[in-house]
């Protein structure tokens, strides 16, 4: 009998990705009306963000995942990573082209900023409409200064009218590109 469960929960299916994409999209939204107590104060951040939304996805879709850490760290698996940490081990880079064609719900937008202090990592999530011909991409994301509201915005305009440095184009150095979660391949 111990074969026949273990072929069938081998055979169980994933939780389709576009559900885990959307709770995300869901989730940071909300963030922007009335952060959720849930979300610890310390870890409001812009990676704070990415995680909290992420894991509340996984706890409406598939919360089985969480009985193991989402994140990946220099040293293994992890519950906590930092901006650098989360673009390095587990996230993937994708490219520096933000069209709508190539933004995924879900995906990150990753800026670095040179400081004498050591690198400064900043992360916006990308919302994407269901409909792309009637709506538009938007980022969230949390400036990262303590008690920040969480923003939103059209990436139309981040990408025409934010400062060089946060404009995600590619002629911008700091602009590190556009970034998806490892376990979301496509």
């Amino acid at each position: 009998m111990l074969p026949l469960l273990t072929l069938a929960l081998a055979a169980a299916p994933t939780p389709p990705v576009e559900l885990l994409r959307q709770a995300m999209a869901e989730v940071a939204i909300a963030q922007v009306k009335r952060i959720d107590e849930k979300w610890q104060p310390e870890q409001r951040d812009c990676a704070g963000l990415v995680r909290f939304s992420l894991r509340q996805a996984y706890r409406r879709v598939d919360p089985s995942r969480l009985e193991r850490p989402l994140f990946t760290a220099r040293t293994g698996p992890t519950d906590f990573a930092d901006a650098e940490t989360l673009l390095g081990f587990s996230f993937v880079g994708l490219t520096k082209d933000v069209s709508a064609a190539t933004v995924r719900t879900g995906d990150v937008l990753a800026f670095r900023q040179p400081r004498e202090s050591g690198d400064v990592f900043h992360l916006m999530l990308v919302v994407a409409p269901a409909d792309r011909a009637h709506g538009e991409v938007h980022v969230v994301y949390h400036p990262g200064e303590k008690d920040a509201p969480v923003r939103a915005g059209r990436l139309s305009e981040l990408t025409r009218d934010a400062p060089g440095e946060w404009r995600p184009v590619p002629q911008n150095p700091s602009f590190l590109g556009v970034f998806r979660f490892k376990e979301w391949p496509s």
